[in-house]
């Protein structure tokens, strides 16, 4: 096992500090291991530039995964309603993003267990199996809506949805049961590369970059009832529970251990501000075309409306980028509820895994698999499932980010790689602040069956 190859997985001791033993005299602890005297520098750059790119992996996909079909939309609607004003929210956003997928990757480093093993060892199991409950039902959902996103990518294409959901299914399902970790990794990887369409597309619509930029560095949020439900509804599409889940448990499943942290915090900020400038690209793209015109409803409409400034080139490059997105969520919002609840029984949970080894885990992942394509498929208003969905992870999104700032700030957690003061401070704000406004999707959705 070298510092090159950390798919391996091995053995080790929960709450550990990172060891500094075996480094030379003064030389500095770079998280990748013992040094033996000054190496030449371009050997050490390109060590190092390996030693990065072999990493990367939980927080880029679990990041990339939150832009999914309905992220993509809401990020559309957000550019045609106000244009680029909503850029600054989303630098807010980002930080908030960033601190608490950083405290998910910190626990399943340093403890080598997923966030519902740890919340079932450390909380009341009531309270971890309300979580979990509320967990699977609006997981379900999201599934339902990432093949249905599929559909659509395949649709702007000319190919019906009855024949590209199956044969998405049929892949992602193969792809995690028969494949390894390391290898469904890097497929994920993969489909996170359709994300560059969305850069490609802002670029093409020939944006006003000094607005782009002061917009972004500087609020400009409209005083209104549209733009403050907008906003909570970015934050929501965002922040999603299942991200949560999915990092820690992968990065457990990875077999990532203290030693590795250095990187892991790395691809999870890294992660993390790339696939929120994919958001902010799509954003931008239809701000540059059809800003003020009013909301969309679908990525499909955000293609259409940008035909008359890119040409073909927007559905291409639209389609693309929603089957590259909501076929990645569609493996991993099954895979984060797998986890969870194979965490919370107690089994075995790895997707390098047979099926006679993880019967229960990889069941799991089947089974949302075969129910989510399925629905998508059948007739009616998949509207108002997601809009139950929506309810459903505003209820437990608190929850779960509740739990993992006080696993974070536990010193019998995490040792010494507890939340520090002044990280837990900003850790307290970004979790207050980000329940808060899912809280209010509740409340508006609730207001909205009302009215």
């Amino acid at each position: 096992m070298t510092a090159l190859d950390p798919f391996e997985r091995r053995p080790r001791a929960p709450n550990v500090a990172v060891p500094d033993a075996g480094l030379a005299p003064g030389a500095p602890d770079d998280g990748v291991g013992p040094t033996l005297g000054p190496p030449a520098p371009r050997r050490t750059r390109r060590r190092r530039a390996l030693v990065v790119l072999a990493v990367l992996g939980p927080g880029l996909i679990a990041a990339n995964a939150g832009n999914d079909a309905g992220g993509i939309a809401t990020y559309a609607s957000a550019g045609a309603q106000f244009g680029y004003r909503t850029l600054f929210l989303m630098v807010l956003v980002t930080v908030a993003l960033v601190v608490v997928q950083e405290m998910s990757a910190r626990l399943g480093a340093f403890t080598g267990e997923g966030l519902v093993s740890l919340i079932r060892e450390q909380f009341p199991l009531r309270a971890a199996a309300l979580a979990v409950v509320c967990l699977i039902v609006a997981n379900l959902g999201l599934v339902v809506s990432e093949f249905a996103g599929v559909g659509a990518a395949f649709e702007l294409f000319g190919v019906s949805r009855y024949l590209s959901v199956p044969i998405a299914a049929l892949v992602l399902w193969a792809m995690v049961v028969f494949g390894s970790y390391r290898y469904a990794e890097r497929m994920f990887l993969m489909l996170g590369l359709a994300f560059v369409a969305y850069p490609v597309a802002a670029i093409l619509g020939h944006p006003r970059w000094a607005a782009v930029g002061a917009q972004t560095a500087w609020p400009h949020f409209v005083a209104s009832e549209p733009f403050l439900l907008l906003a909570v509804a970015i934050v929501g599409t965002t922040i999603t529970p299942y991200m949560q889940l999915y990092q820690a448990a992968a990065v457990a499943d990875r077999g990532l251990g203290p030693e590795d942290y250095p990187l892991v915090r790395l691809d999870t900020i890294v992660g993390t501000i790339v696939a929120e400038i994919v958001s902010m690209a799509i954003i931008i793209a239809t701000a540059a075309v059809i800003g003020g015109t009013g909301a969309l409803g679908s990525a499909e409409d955000a293609a259409k409306a940008l035909e008359p400034a890119v040409g073909s080139a927007a559905k291409v490059l639209f389609g693309i980028g929603l089957l590259g997105a909501s076929a990645l969520a569609a493996a991993v919002v099954p895979l984060s509820t797998a986890y969870a609840i194979s965490e919370a029984a107690g089994v075995e949970r790895s997707v390098s895994s047979k099926f006679t080894e993880a019967p229960v885990f990889l069941g799991l992942f089947t089974a949302q698999i075969v129910i989510g394509a399925a629905v998508a498929l059948a007739p009616g208003n998949l509207i108002k499932l997601l809009i139950n969905t929506q309810v459903l992870n505003g209820l437990i999104a608190p929850v779960i980010l509740g739990f993992i700032l006080v696993l974070a700030n536990r010193r019998e957690v995490l040792g010494d790689a507890v939340n520090g003061p002044r990280f837990r401070v900003l850790a307290t704000i970004c979790v207050a602040v980000v329940s808060l406004l899912a809280v209010a999707v509740v409340v508006q959705t609730v207001v909205s069956w009302i009215r």
